[in-house]
């Protein structure tokens, strides 16, 4: 069950949209299923009854005020059961209302003096609370936290009206889009809410951007209405954003600052992001001379940074991890704006769970985050990645790694009671993995097919490599389908002067394997990985000549351009 408060200043505006069933199709049978005096006109339900009638009265205490009246004095809380819960009756629509009004201090109990209010039904999920904040005796209603209050009340009556238990936030998630935010983007024919598709758009434009220059370009670039508040002095104190064809009833476009769209957002705590960004060093020379192509280099590299980001999850420095967290969510979103197909869907999906997940009251603590956001910047500036071949190869890799360390950060904040952002990441890493099985297929497909190909005696000599460094794992690997791509990224880190039961024992130790699919597909990408970045024992071995491939099979040469290659040194 999910509350949403906010404030307005036309109660006459809100009850003219709760009653609409000419433009807003899912508008059924508006009526008041509660309110502070039984007998308050219901226009739903009255014929004579009109909307004025209903904002006069509720509007009494406040017009009595005269120009001591608050500005904003309209309170709303729509109240929504999660999907799939049953339908509830209006008393007990009536019940969630009064105790909601009751935990927030604007209708207490037995209290006289209360505010004026009413809620509203007209759909089957959900009801409208509508109040206005002067009481009886002229004074403001105590309603200090009143979201969190209200979360608070919802998760108890979910419990005692056996609906779907929702997790317990901790205020720092972004603002929900109001009902009315919805039904607008609806009749715009937008994908989501404006308050959604601009945050989205602000988080793209902020991935990997080194300073607010290059910030402010990619937002506008993206065909968003930009409004800086400058200071006298001509610095830029904050920011707001629009979608273009959002506009109010004025015909002024509706404008959302930083902090609206989400607490991390606001130009302060953005530009944290970009100190020191500039320091960190480009891309290790071992990778600008691999020869790989941009997108390539950068999602090694970006895997390099991911896996120190995962064994930042299992430290006991909780400001490094909440740091690293923002890094992987940049890295997320670098890699959904820079891929295509199916993959760019799923990554997608994953970057807007996974941002929930970056979020908590743990201070974050800033520099660890800079060779992620190096990263995310090398990503994004790198150009679009091919869905096949040395880039398909490379995108499953980091994915590979992703996948853990979004885990990983889904049990971190399981540990510290941070359960909104637990299940977010839970969410994002189921993503992740269908964007990783699209990935990998191709490249996993062409290396077993090399690997059945290869000659028998080099065959051999890597099965015995395997069960000499393996021994608890040989007899499985036999088994698996992925073997024969196991036995090709070997018998390559051989030819590149790898010591490689060396290199397979250090990818097995990495992590435990006994929980995972298929263990050759994970230490694929493990020694494809390894293979980067740890130096060679000897000098690479010269290519021996080898047996042609069977009628049909794949060129050698072919399968090598999607097959991994250790990086020579």
């Amino acid at each position: 069950m999910v509350p949403d408060v906010s404030r307005g200043n036309r109660t006459i505006g809100l009850i003219r949209y709760l009653y609409d069933t000419s433009t807003i199709e899912a508008h059924i049978d508006p009526h008041i299923v509660a309110s502070y005096d039984p007998y308050i006109p219901d226009p739903g339900r009255d014929p004579n009854a009109t909307f004025t009638d209903l904002a006069t009265e509720l509007d009494l205490w406040v017009n009595a005020l005269g120009d001591k009246a608050p500005a904003k004095h309209v309170w709303h809380c729509p109240v929504r059961t999660a999907p799939g819960d049953r339908h509830l009756t209006d008393d007990e629509w009536a019940t969630v209302a009064r105790r909601v009004l009751n935990a927030t201090g604007i209708a207490p109990d037995g209290d006289d003096h209360a505010c004026r209010w009413i809620a509203v039904r007209h759909a089957p999920d959900h009801i409208h609370i509508v109040a206005t904040l002067v009481r009886a005796d002229r004074t403001r209603p105590r309603h200090h936290k009143d979201g969190t209050r209200a979360q608070g009340e919802c998760r108890k009556i979910e419990k005692e009206f056996g609906l779907r238990r929702l997790k317990e936030g901790d205020g720092t998630a972004a603002k929900r889009p109001t009902s009315a935010e919805r039904h607008k983007a609806e009749r715009l024919g937008q994908q989501a809410a404006s308050r959604e598709l601009l945050r989205e758009h602000v988080h793209q434009a902020l991935t990997g951007a080194v300073d607010e220059t290059e910030f402010f370009d990619r937002l506008a670039s993206e065909g968003v209405r930009i409004k800086k508040r400058i200071a006298p002095s001509g610095d830029v104190l904050g920011y707001s954003v629009a979608m273009v064809g959002d506009r109010n009833g004025d015909r002024e476009p509706i404008w959302f600052s930083g902090s609206k769209l989400a607490p991390d957002l606001s130009l302060p705590r953005i530009r944290k992001r970009f100190v020191a960004t500039t320091d960190i060093p480009e891309l290790p020379a071992a990778l600008e001379r691999s020869g790989a192509s941009a997108p390539v280099r950068a999602r090694r590299f970006a895997a390099e940074a991911t896996d120190s980001a995962l064994a930042s999850m299992a430290s006991d420095d909780d400001r490094a991890a909440a740091a690293q967290l923002i890094g992987v969510g940049e890295v997320l979103d670098a890699l959904a704006q820079t891929s295509l197909g199916p993959t760019q869907t799923e990554l997608r999906e994953a970057a807007r769970h996974f941002e929930r997940a970056t979020r908590s009251h743990i201070r974050a603590k800033d520099a660890e985050m800079y060779a992620l956001r190096r990263a995310a910047n090398q990503i994004v500036h790198s150009g679009t990645a091919l869905g096949h071949g040395p880039d398909g190869a490379a995108t499953a890799l980091v994915l590979d790694i992703m996948i853990l360390t979004v885990i990983a950060a889904a049990r971190w904040h399981t540990a510290r009671s941070h359960a909104q952002q637990a299940e977010a990441a839970q969410r994002a890493a189921d993503h992740l993995r269908t964007a990783y099985q699209a990935t990998a297929a191709g490249p996993l497909a062409a290396m077993r097919a090399y690997g059945q190909h290869l000659p028998a005696q080099a065959r051999r000599r890597h099965a015995v490599t395997i069960r000499a460094a393996l021994p608890h794992l040989a007899d499985r690997l036999q088994t698996e389908p992925g073997q024969d791509a196991l036995t090709v990224v070997l018998d390559q880190a051989e030819r590149a002067g790898h010591d490689t039961a060396a290199l397979l024992t250090k990818a097995a130790a990495q992590r435990e394997l006994n929980s995972v699919e298929s263990i050759s597909d994970v230490l694929v990408w493990r020694l494809h990985h390894l293979g980067y970045v740890t130096p060679p024992a000897s000098a690479p071995r010269s290519q021996r000549p080898r047996s042609s491939p069977a009628a049909g099979a794949a060129p050698a040469a072919a399968v090598r351009q999607e097959a991994p290659r250790p990086r020579r040194r």
